[in-house]
């Protein structure tokens, strides 16, 4: 599309503007095409509530924009304003404004599907995204905003070995959206934080601060995060989290015993666990219960032929002494022998005088083989118990498994030290069974060997359900020396989509028998980060030179494909990236059916009113085009006309 900035360069070029009217249609509207701007979106809320508290700032160009008078909201939301030198309590450390800009500042990128790379891509309900998790993020604020169940990370622990991550905390909002369209800059914000930088613990902080606040938005109301850390940072993480999630919404701090023996090389105390730090969205969050072991279950048996099946016996005697509860202490009949039963003096029966004549008759009372106990037991029936068993904090290896069964696990499907640390698949089923049910989403945006989708994978295969998983992954190289690279993996995501790829024919082949296991969900869409499919032009006319005005009259970078495009649509939309993608031919164009009929994309050139008429007959929700795809003028002009005529309820965007 041909600016307004760039039509009054033509003007200056001596050449005849374009007529304004054939470009800026009334309802035809141009896609936004970056990520959203928290920064504005949030100034917006806080005007909407206090109205005083909006000024206006003058920028370095002078333009005026609309900002939050800080000192004014601080009034009304106290009778004394905190500020200055005034203690509080508080979190903080050098970086941390940076890093909130960093969380609030929009990208202009895009995700590129890779159908090669892909299993099973126009049917599968997964993802697997490739690229800076903190720009993945910001990519899936519209998709999934408020549409995750339950996360689940193991970030790097900060243990002094390098980690990855992005530190663009220097620069302000505009230059980090500049620099954000230039593909060619991406790799050069990836540092290593080792123990010879000053600023240990706060780069790892600000690594952390921008994923969980973007990573809270996508959350449900009911939703959960579940982080693995290790003793290094695990007091900062609560303290982050807190101030994320807010402290009323910690759950809990599960202790994980990691390993079964010690080393007996340890210079130090051996550390034999690790922590899950567990927040909620909000108070709607519900934990489930657990299933009973076969051990659990072996404690219920049916020693009288009892018709209410099986029971384990419990304490009929409670620690509460004659003096504190009187009533409960009084003589019972033994029903062998007919003498009297009483409970020792610092002790008393469970129940009433009047609930223990009902347990009687209701028979819920066991003396014993052969009524050979001097005291009853009552019996607890497991047909009348909960449906399962209350989670704790303590994971001990035998119930969810320990590193060396991560390594195992993933040494039987890809090779022995492929990955370093991999969680084991009970680690992870326990989180899945605690937060999930069988239609919900899950998100690792930390995804290493991509661990979390086989659980995923399993658990669905187990008990027939939907859930969908989202995984991301920084392409960090694998080291020329590494068991990893030898075995012909370049790079962490290869090890990762190779992974789900073997685990998903193994848990077929292992459920062949079960019902059902052919529709189990053993695909995944690969989508990579890139720069955005439209040129530079799109975002900043005002930089092109006149002479180039001509070369930009199509605003889509050239080595982009239909789908690139449609895919970036479906961001800006905020449509579900996993529907399915229908290619149909008409009138000689090609045209891609999201959902049915819920979007309609074409991209080819020379769009026709013919084409049109045909298209606006399948009664599209949405149809989007290229801005200079239309065989001329007046096609542009009609096409809304044609649209209002045939599907009025159809949506008309282009890019």
């Amino acid at each position: 599309m041909i600016t307004l900035a760039q039509n009054s360069g033509l003007l200056k070029l001596g050449r005849k503007p374009l007529p304004q009217n054939k470009f800026k249609l009334k309802n035809m509207r141009k896609l936004n095409l970056h990520s959203p701007d928290f920064t504005e979106g949030n100034i917006a809320k806080l005007a909407e509530l206090f109205p005083t508290c909006v000024t206006e700032t003058r920028e370095a160009d002078g333009t005026l924009k609309q900002a939050i008078d800080f000192d004014q909201l601080r009034q009304e939301l106290s009778t004394a304003v905190v500020e200055g030198p005034q203690e509080r309590y508080q979190l903080n450390w050098p970086g941390k404004r940076e890093a909130l800009l960093t969380a609030n500042a929009p990208i202009a990128k895009t995700l590129r599907p890779a159908r090669s790379e892909s299993v099973d891509f126009d049917t599968t309900q997964n993802l697997f995204i490739e690229g800076d998790n903190l720009d993945a993020l910001k990519l899936l604020q519209e998709t999934y905003l408020g549409k995750v169940k339950m996360i689940y990370i193991d970030p790097p622990y900060n243990t002094g070995k390098e980690f990855i991550y992005d530190d663009d905390f220097s620069e302000d909002t505009a230059s980090y959206f500049q620099r954000s369209n230039q593909k060619d800059e991406a790799g050069q914000r990836m540092v290593a934080n080792t123990e010879s930088n000053g600023r240990f613990h706060s780069d790892w902080l600000s690594m952390m601060y921008p994923r969980l606040k973007l990573a809270r938005n996508l959350l449900r109301d009911d939703g959960v995060i579940f982080i693995s850390i290790d003793d290094g940072e695990v007091a900062n993480l609560r303290r982050l989290c807190d101030e994320i999630f807010g402290g009323d919404n910690f759950v809990a701090n599960v202790v994980w015993q990691k390993k079964y023996a010690v080393s007996s090389d340890d210079p130090g105390i051996a550390p034999m666990h690790d922590y899950v730090l567990v927040f909620q969205k909000s108070e709607r969050f519900n934990r489930n219960l657990l299933s009973r072991t076969e051990k659990q279950l072996s404690r219920y048996k049916s020693l009288d032929d009892d018709p209410r099946g099986p029971w384990s016996s419990d304490n009929y005697v409670s620690n509460k002494s004659k003096s504190e509860r009187p009533t409960l202490w009084y003589a019972i009949k033994h029903p062998k022998t007919g003498e009297d039963v009483w409970p020792s003096e610092d002790a008393v029966w469970r129940y009433s005088k009047e609930k223990h004549e009902q347990m009687v008759i209701e028979n819920r009372l066991y003396w014993g083989p052969n009524q050979s106990y001097q005291k009853p037991r009552i019996k607890r029936f497991l047909s009348e118990i909960q449906d399962g068993t209350v989670p704790s904090t303590w994971w001990s290896f035998e119930d969810v498994g320990h590193n060396d069964e991560g390594q195992k696990e993933t040494g039987e499907l890809l090779g022995k030290k492929i990955f370093s640390t991999p969680k084991p698949i009970r680690f992870i089923r326990r989180i899945l069974d605690i937060a999930t049910l069988k239609g919900d989403v899950i998100l690792d945006f930390f995804s290493g060997s991509a661990a979390c989708a086989h659980a995923v994978m399993k658990l669905n295969a187990e008990d027939a359900g939907k859930r969908k998983f989202i995984m991301v992954q920084l392409p960090e190289a694998c080291g020329e020396k590494s068991e990893a690279y030898k075995a012909g993996y370049e790079t962490i995501t290869e090890i990762g989509k190779e992974r789900i790829r073997r685990a998903g024919q193994k848990i077929k082949q292992d459920s062949a028998n079960k019902e059902g296991i052919e529709q189990l969900d053993i695909g995944f869409r690969v989508l990579k980060i890139d720069s955005s499919n439209m040129k530079d032009v799109y975002y900043t006319p005002d930089s092109v030179r006149q002479s180039d005005l001509i070369d930009h009259v199509d605003n889509i970078r050239a080595d982009r494909s239909a789908e690139d495009l449609l895919f970036q649509v479906l961001l800006d939309l905020g449509v579900d990236l996993t529907l399915p993608i229908v290619q149909e031919t008409i009138a000689g164009k090609t045209v891609m059916f999201v959902d049915g009929n819920a979007l309609a994309a074409c991209f080819d050139a020379d769009i026709n009113e013919a084409f049109v008429k045909e298209l606006a007959a399948r009664h599209p929700l949405r149809a989007v085009f290229r801005d200079a795809c239309f065989a001329g003028d007046s096609v542009k002009i009609n096409i809304e006309q044609i649209f209002k005529l045939i599907s009025p309820r159809t949506e008309i965007k282009t890019l």
